[in-house]
This record gives structure tokens, sequence and C-alpha cells, in this order.
């Protein structure tokens, strides 16, 4: 009996899909990987014992496994390999939030807005906040390690993971971790999991660490004509306090977004802030004006403070719909590197240089507070000779980056499109012991062969 017809008698009758118009849907993330292939079967599960199911069929015919959540990846790190089985998560929602000790038990499939929701029901919050969160799974955050735009103040995914269970590639479940702030008892192995990128086992439950509901923020927005101005009041405001939240848009993000909202944004300007205080009471007003004023001290051609939810609001929603508004605008070569804060100005000034140099158009916005930009390079899919020059520029870009201290990815994960820059970034002894640790953890590399690990067989 071949996988897919040992897969189709061991789970119900509806998880296992095989027509290719079906399947089609799964073969990609919203990378559009170029090289996706063409799984075998496409299943969708609904337990960790439907997982282990899979993982123990797959891996005793050696087939490989590519494990996916809501897709929303951005790095081709889902992308679908020929004769694969494309292991889907999407039907795992469950979601059961502990006020008391102010946890979360989610599934992997969960979207962080369905999250979200829960906790708020219980008047509690969880943080990281992708600029996807309404459409993008607790699974595929905790796979990458995602961020989002309150991580100047909040921190990312791994700092609210307490524990996990993870289907290895033996198809055995193991827990790590678990509902305790504390517990330092052995490795934390719970930690590696966190940012693997489906490559080391898969995820099927998590617990969470939920926080008091946030305080209703304070935004100011300010325009720049000048980038190194903005760059320059981003390290102004981190040196004198913590934002809550701290978001940059260069002159080609911000034309895409009015393009879009049409809500009078200054087309001019080559830089904007959005940033917001969450402090308590009047602590949150106050250290808005500072903000303006430091902004203003930055040569802003225009800052504008509120204390209303909906405006301020509106103004987050311009920041998160920069990737589709840019995307309308041709496909997209999709980076996310990072810098230590000091260099961000360097940053965000070489790529502009780059932009030029290549002509090739790059969109920038970034979590400026954190140093993490996402690079958006704009191509014409009919201009062959644009599509190289885009090729190029990718890699100048985290050049560039890495040349300034930084790093080829702060959030969206290495996947398949950045697995070629891995190696050089990390240094042959680092690279030594990733592929160490994926060979102890999955000898046969059925895990997402592919993916972040190049050369491995």
């Amino acid at each position: 009996m071949d996988v897919v017809s040992s897969l189709t008698f061991a789970l119900p009758d509806d998880a296992v899909i095989t027509d290719p118009d079906s399947m089609d849907a799964y073969r990609w993330d919203r990378a559009n990987d170029p090289d996706a292939g063409v799984p075998a079967a496409v299943v969708r599960v609904t337990s960790t014992e439907e997982v282990q199911t899979v993982v123990r069929i797959a891996a005793e015919a050696k087939v490989p496994i590519v494990p996916r959540g809501a897709g929303s990846g951005l790095s081709g790190g889902s992308s679908a390999i020929d004769g694969s089985i494309v292991l889907s998560l999407d039907r795992m929602r469950e979601i059961t939030i502990d006020p008391v000790t102010r946890m979360a038990t989610v599934q992997p499939g969960a979207f962080n807005a369905e999250v979200k929701a829960a906790a708020a029901e219980h008047g509690l919050w969880y943080p990281p906040d992708p600029s996807s969160f309404e459409f993008c799974s607790i699974g595929g955050n905790i796979a990458t390690n995602a961020g989002g735009l309150c991580c100047v103040k909040y921190g990312v995914t791994t700092d609210y993971v307490l524990g996990m269970t993870v289907v290895l590639a033996d198809g055995r479940a193991v827990k790590l971790g678990g509902p305790r702030l504390k517990d330092v008892a052995g490795l934390p192995l719970t930690k590696l999991f966190v940012g693997s990128e489906g490559t080391l086992g898969v995820i099927t439950e998590v617990t969470l660490r939920l926080i008091p509901a946030q305080l209703p923020p304070t935004t100011v927005v300010a325009m720049f004509g000048r980038l190194a101005d903005a760059t320059q009041a981003v390290l102004d405001i981190a040196k004198a306090m913590r934002p809550s939240m701290l978001e940059f848009m260069d002159k080609p993000s911000i034309n895409a977004v009015e393009d879009e909202l049409k809500m009078g944004l200054d087309r001019e300007a080559e830089g904007m802030l959005v940033i917001q205080s969450d402090e308590p009471g009047e602590h949150s007003g106050v250290q808005a004006a500072v903000i303006e004023e430091i902004c203003s001290l930055n040569a802003a051609s225009e800052c504008y403070l509120t204390t209303d939810p909906e405006e301020g609001e509106a103004f987050v929603t311009a920041r998160r719909i920069a990737i589709p508004a840019v995307e309308k605008k041709g496909a997209l070569l999709l980076e996310d590197v990072g810098v230590p804060l000091p260099k961000l100005g360097d940053l965000v000034l070489g790529i502009e240089k780059i932009s030029a140099d290549r002509g090739v158009t790059i969109a920038v916005i970034a979590h400026a507070g954190d140093g993490n930009t996402h690079p958006l390079l704009v191509v014409d899919p009919k201009d062959d000779e644009q599509q190289k020059r885009a090729q190029i520029a990718y890699g100048e870009v985290m050049d560039l980056a890495t040349g300034l201290g930084g790093t080829i990815t702060g959030e969206h994960g290495v996947g398949r499109l950045k697995a070629p820059w891995l190696a050089p970034y990390l240094g042959d002894d680092v690279m030594e012991l990733n592929h160490r640790i994926k060979q102890a953890l999955d000898p046969d590399n059925i895990f997402n062969p592919g993916a972040v690990y190049t050369g491995m067989v």
C-alpha cells in the first residue's frame, strides 16, 4: 500500500485531499515561491493523534512532510515539495483561556486574532501582533517567532510561549514546558522549537502567557522631508522612552497606502512615523508630548497627536496594510532584515541607494523601534531584465544588513527564499551546530526539507 492509500485508510474520510485543483491552494504561502512543487496529498488533521499517524506513515516511507498553518508566511517556508505530504493544521483551532493563571491553551491553526479575542473576553491580551494578525495562525507565528507592531515594548512570540506539544520525526508526541512561569528543569527545548520553521517537529498545542488588557494609547503621527531625520527621530525616541509602538514607512509605501485608503497622507514626505504610548493615566499624554517634541526637533514637516482611539487605529491600519498596498504595484520580493538600532539610518539610506542603483522600486516599512525592516522589492513579472536586477538587489540588501551587524531575517523566517544566505550569515561553526541539531531530531530529513537548511541529505 502506498503512502497516500495508507493515509486515506488510517484517517477520517475528508482528511486526505488528492484532487490537483483542491491541492493547488496549499502549494504556496504569501511569498508565492515560483519553485513550489506539487504534493502527493494534502492532509488536514484535527488532533495530535492524527498528526502522529501522518508522521509515522510518511516517516516509514521517507516521504517529506511540509507542515502548514494559514499560509500567510512570507519566506516560502511552507512551499510544497513534489511528492510530499502537506500537513495542514488549519482545522486545529481550539482555544481555552485560564483567567486565573492568565494563560491560553491553543491549537496551532487558531488565528492570532482569535486568540486575542478569546483573551479579551476575560480582560486579557495576547500582545504579539503581526500586521497579518487577522489571518495568520499561532502555529505559523511560533514557527517564525513572529513579532509585530507592539514588539518594541511587549516583545515577540517567544516571550509568550510557555509550553507546547510537539510530534517528533519518529511519531512520538512530547510535552515541553507547560503552565508554569518558572521552570528551568533540563535544557530549554521549548525555545528550540520557536522559530524552527517546521524543520524539527510539528507543534500541535501551545501554552501561551497572557497579560492584562492594553490601556487606550495616545497616537503621534509625524511626517519627514528627509529619511535621515525620520531615522534620527527613532533613535532619539528610543533613547528617551519605550513607546508601545514605533513604526516607519517610506515614500513608496506612504503613496501605496494613500492610493488604497485616500486618508490625506503627505505624498511628498520621505518618511512617516506612527508612534503610540499606552502608559497609564496622564502619563500617556505626557510621553506623547515628548515624542511630538522630539519629532519637531528632527525637522518633522507635520506632527499630529490624537487620544481618539478610532483616529489612532486608522493610522495603525495604514501601517498594517502597507504590504498588500505595495503588492498592488507589482510582484513582490519580500525581505525582513534587521540591524542594531543605531544602524537603522544607515540601513534605510543604503536601501534607497540600492534601489536607485538597480532601477528597482524598494518600499521600506519597519518596526523601527527594534530595527526590524521590511524592504519590499516591486517587480514587473513580465520584465525579465528587471527581475534579474531585483534578484541582485535582494542579495545586496541582505549583505548591507549583515555588514551593519544585522540579520537576514527578524521574524519572517529563512524559509526557502533566504536559505542561500543563511550559512554566510551564521558562519561555518554555527551552521554546523544547526545541522547537528536538525540531524539529531530529524535524521531522515523528512520535516520541511529544503527550508532553512540547504545541502542536507
